[in-house]
């Protein structure tokens, strides 16, 4: 019974990386399409912010799963790469110089 309520856990948390990756990907699409800098950089940060709250959930969901679960989803992962590979490639996402070039 814990086991269950265990994976309905991570495949919530699942749910919510993935809301967050698409949230993410939007607003970095929406700061390609702005021209004004601001407006751009401000989607920037948002898009950020979501690329951490998923890979911190990511984290979470990585240390909850059975190592079992975890060969499964990496051979799961494989195979998606290799069916991304063969279709449209993703778009490098170009930041501002000044946001690549903090020291």
């Amino acid at each position: 019974m814990a086991n269950k309520k265990n994976q309905t856990a991570v495949g919530q948390m699942i749910q919510r990386c993935h809301k967050w990756r698409q949230k993410r990907k939007q607003y970095i699409d929406q700061a390609r399409q702005t021209v004004d800098e601001v407006e751009r950089e401000r989607l920037l940060q948002a898009a950020e912010h979501y690329c951490r709250i998923a890979n911190e959930e990511q984290v979470k969901i990585d240390s909850l799963r059975d190592p079992k679960d975890k060969v499964q989803v990496s051979e799961e992962t494989a195979e998606t790469a290799e069916q991304s590979d063969s279709g449209e490639e993703e778009e490098e996402i170009v930041f501002p110089d000044f946001i690549t070039n903090l020291k």
